[in-house]
């Protein structure tokens, strides 16, 4: 099983999921971490691609061709966790089969042990509305 947690320094996780850094991307074997990769994460945000206002809103098929961009590293991760992520990226990301998890956990570690113990939280208040 690989999970995806997004972050900026690679420890913490990111508190807002399209603006983060990297995927830090964490395979797990017989309830092993058994290796830990940090991916450069396409971001809108630094690409120039913000969000806009729902007067100048992309058409659903250009929001949902940026959110492809964005989650590529990720499509094979069972996982991907965040502490905070917009509500169409949430719906993309489970469309692409990927359980989007938002947690109120600091670091990736912490997240990490918690959802292989079975206790990781899903805090759907940490969801975004554009």
């Amino acid at each position: 099983m690989k999970i995806a947690c997004v972050s900026d320094d690679g420890v913490r996780i990111s508190p807002h999921f399209g603006r983060a850094e990297f995927y830090v991307i964490v395979t797990i074997e017989d309830g092993a971490i058994v290796a830990r990769e940090v991916v450069e994460k396409y971001s809108p945000h630094r690409a120039g691609d913000l969000h806009h206002n729902d007067e100048n809103q992309l058409d659903q098929h250009l929001h949902a061709e940026r959110h492809h961009r964005m989650f590529g590293p990720i499509l094979d991760c069972e996982v991907a966790i965040a502490r905070g992520m917009g509500s169409s990226a949430y719906t993309h990301l489970r469309e692409a089969g990927v359980r989007p998890i938002l947690t109120d956990l600091q670091t990736i570690d912490e997240a990490v042990d918690a959802h292989l113990a079975g206790t990781l939280e899903h805090r759907p208040e940490r969801l975004h509305q554009h």
